[in-house]
């Protein structure tokens, strides 16, 4: 058999992990990705050991160990700066064996994209529809048509490869929270640790980033469409007297809020259903196309990186394309709905706005032991990657 071909739909970081994975294992890879430019979105993201795991077996994990891991205590805080639980970094690291690490967005989307060979990447092209009723794949693009031995669908959250491929599903479901993102230059006071503080259906995040920057965001809840006018005045009404150093990030975020990027806002949707399976003959969906989860374990981007590389494994087992995709469903549906269902929960805590409700949550997590809160995290954070086809059989 010659050179198999994958068309990605989506060049972000599944896709562009499920090309590295491939193309490093003998296919030959095409990612259309509907932007002009390549760039990351103007946020952090924390590569956790389950993730960095996946990066080192497709050789990527030493170019993303730059900088310095997460430092010092990582845990969640009330508003006034009492700690509900923290523990230490090294104690983590010790305990999954490898140190998560805080990156930007366009750092890892840039790592990955170089490891790609030459012409895989095409920009300004988006996938518009496959035919996967044949022995290959007829993928239409707003470039032309393609032919590919399968196509991963890493498309995003409003995936039109997932529409397409399961018209009836219910689709996305608005998760009642709207969230602020930012990415702040390192100088001045350190934010210290990474932190989440917990109020009355508000939440502010504080990560410092492997390059010296501080990743911050916060989260309330909120109606579908609601937008505020000002997004810094509204997060200096919700958040201005929190503890420090919140009060101090909010003014350095103040010096950014009428940058094109310098605040994101957006609201949170999840696929509450899951899918009945992530392929089709041919197809396969990744990532948010596949699973999209609310943000509150911080497992998104992690799960979309693991998708590729099984998906990426299971191909590169056989010859036999229906087959690989049908394992890599076993595979990946069962962890993805637990995590996303999980997630869920996590949002629902975080969300209670009742004074007496959120005291009692407070209660409850301070009074909840850290090995117990450390043992809950194991079957997300000590997943391994798979190096034979069977390997994934029995951790569905």
């Amino acid at each position: 058999m010659g050179v198999r071909h994958a068309v990605v739909a989506g060049g972000g970081i599944g896709g562009l992990t499920a090309a590295v994975a491939l193309s490093r294992r003998g296919w030959r890879v095409t990612v259309c990705e509907r932007a002009s430019v390549l760039t990351g979105i103007g946020a952090g993201i924390v590569l956790a050991p389950n993730a960095l795991r996946a990066l080192d077996s497709i050789g990527l994990g030493p170019d993303l160990r730059t900088g310095e891991a997460l430092p010092g205590q990582i845990g969640l805080r009330t508003p006034d700066g009492t700690w509900l639980s923290r523990s230490d970094s090294g104690v983590l690291s010790a305990r999954h064996g490898t140190a998560a690490r805080a990156v930007h967005r366009g750092f890892l989307i840039d790592t990955l994209a170089a490891a790609l060979p030459p012409d895989t990447l095409r920009l300004g092209v988006s996938v518009t529809g496959v035919n996967d009723s044949g022995n290959t794949v007829s993928v239409r693009t707003s470039a032309g048509e393609l032919r590919a031995d399968v196509v991963l669908a890493a498309d995003g959250i409003r995936s039109t490869l997932r529409e397409q491929l399961f018209p009836s599903h219910r689709g996305l479901r608005h998760a009642r929270e709207a969230g602020w993102r930012a990415v702040l230059p390192g100088a001045g006071p350190p934010a210290q640790q990474a932190a989440e503080t917990w109020g009355r259906g508000e939440r502010f995040g504080i990560v410092p980033l492997a390059d010296g920057r501080i990743y911050v965001y916060a989260t309330a809840v909120s109606d579908p469409g609601t937008r505020p006018s000002d997004h810094h005045a509204e997060l200096t009404r919700r958040f201005g007297t929190w503890h420090d150093p919140i009060p101090e990030l909010l003014d350095r975020l103040s010096r950014r809020a009428s940058e094109p990027v310098g605040i994101l806002h957006h609201h949170f949707h999840e696929l509450a259903v899951p899918l009945p399976r992530f392929h089709t003959r041919g197809v396969a969906l990744l990532g948010d196309a596949a699973h999209a989860m609310t943000p509150n374990l911080g497992q998104g981007g992690c799960q979309a990186i693991e998708d590729a590389v099984v998906a990426a494994h299971f191909l590169a087992s056989t010859d036999d394309t229906p087959t690989a995709l049908a394992d890599y469903t076993k595979a990946r549906h069962r962890r993805t709905t637990r995590i996303s269902r999980r997630s869920r929960r996590i949002g629902q805590l975080a969300r209670l706005s009742h004074p007496l409700a959120a005291s009692i949550r407070d209660l409850a997590v301070r009074a909840t032991p850290q090995a117990l809160s450390l043992k809950a995290l194991d079957t997300v954070l000590d997943w391994q990657p798979p190096s034979t086809p069977a390997d994934f059989k029995e951790q569905r």
